[in-house]
């Protein structure tokens, strides 16, 4: 018998996360037996914490439910042949020390996985935030070389990945982070223009400054006042991805919105929102091709690890006030 720990989502977020909407329990693991549907036994090592946790919480999760999420785990006991002691895996299985899987619902890690690079980036930029940059670039932004891509919340996960990926398609980027360390990274690791929404007089100046002939792309991860502003900077024929609105999630009463049909109707813009679940029979296509990029050194990648499991609920708040650099990991 295994005791797990797990938290569990005492009450329904209202506005900002508190560490107060989460409860720390325990529970009781079966044995393994041979012949059933309960083969493996697996103990998380990392897990990750994501903004798309605030508005999936309310769409799927009844109050008592274990926080969803995603783990980098390594199993400990098996009864499945297809799975050796010792094999790390990606699982879906939420805020939890350890669980139980019969093996269809685990991803192992690309073979070709060098034992050099840390197991935490099946987390991040080889995992679902680097994929959902590499599609919604190559898929809905349809990037071309010579074009400007422009990509908010730039040090994060996601768009940390979509700007050097637009660099490797010989596109000019620019980026826009919450920090002055932030964009001091972003430049390290290859963007051509990036700036401080936090401290610019002027939005709309800023992003004129940056590129004055307008952006082709717009990846777009906060949504709220900034794409209203941004939209009307786009060229002609522009394709906006939408994959986040950050800037929406924990407000109480919605944002007043901006109508942008006038500059999507004159410009003749695309937008589409998306989820990477799209491409999941994709999905190897993606994480072979990002490895290979992490491997050659032209991806960089940067870690917020927060040790121990009982920091889950702080380091989910801090990533929601965009405390992390690059991905946000605990490590158990």
């Amino acid at each position: 018998m295994k005791i797990a720990k797990v938290w569990v989502l005492k009450k329904h977020f209202d506005g900002f996360p508190k560490t107060s909407d989460f409860d720390l329990k325990t529970i009781e693991l079966p044995n393994l037996k041979d012949g059933g549907e309960q083969k493996l036994l697996l103990e998380s090592v990392f897990l990750s914490v994501d903004p798309y946790m605030r508005p999936y919480s309310r769409r799927v999760m009844k109050e008592g439910d274990i926080m969803i999420g995603t783990q980098v785990a390594r199993i400990v006991e098996s009864k499945n042949p297809a799975f050796s002691v010792g094999t790390f895996v990606v699982g879906n299985k939420g805020w939890r020390t350890h669980f139980i899987s019969d093996g269809k619902d685990l991803q192992q890690l690309p073979s070709s996985w060098p034992e050099s690079l840390p197991k935490s980036l099946a987390l991040g930029t080889i995992g679902m935030p680097g994929l959902t940059a590499y599609f919604g670039l190559l898929e809905i932004c349809k990037m071309k070389p010579g074009e400007t891509v422009l990509v908010n919340a730039a040090a994060g996960a996601v768009g940390s990945v979509v700007g050097q990926l637009a660099k490797i398609g010989g596109c000019k980027v620019v980026g826009c982070a919450g920090s002055d360390d932030k964009v001091a990274y972003l430049k390290k690791i290859g963007f051509d223009e990036a700036f401080n929404y936090k401290t610019v007089k002027s939005l709309d100046e800023a992003l004129r400054k940056a590129s004055p002939d307008g952006y082709d792309c717009f990846f777009d991860n906060v949504g709220g006042e900034f794409a209203s502003v941004a939209i009307n900077q786009m060229k002609k024929y522009g394709r906006i991805a939408v994959c986040g609105a950050i800037s929406q999630y924990n407000d109480s009463v919605p944002q007043k919105g901006y109508y942008v049909q006038i500059p999507m109707i004159f410009k003749e813009l695309q937008m589409e929102g998306f989820l990477v679940t799209r491409w999941n029979n994709r999905r190897e296509e993606g994480l072979q091709a990002l490895l290979k990029w992490v491997v050659e050194g032209k991806v960089k990648c940067h870690e917020q690890v927060t040790e121990g499991f009982e920091n889950m609920p702080m380091a989910f708040i801090g990533m929601l006030k965009g405390e992390n650099l690059g991905k946000a990991v605990v490590k158990v």
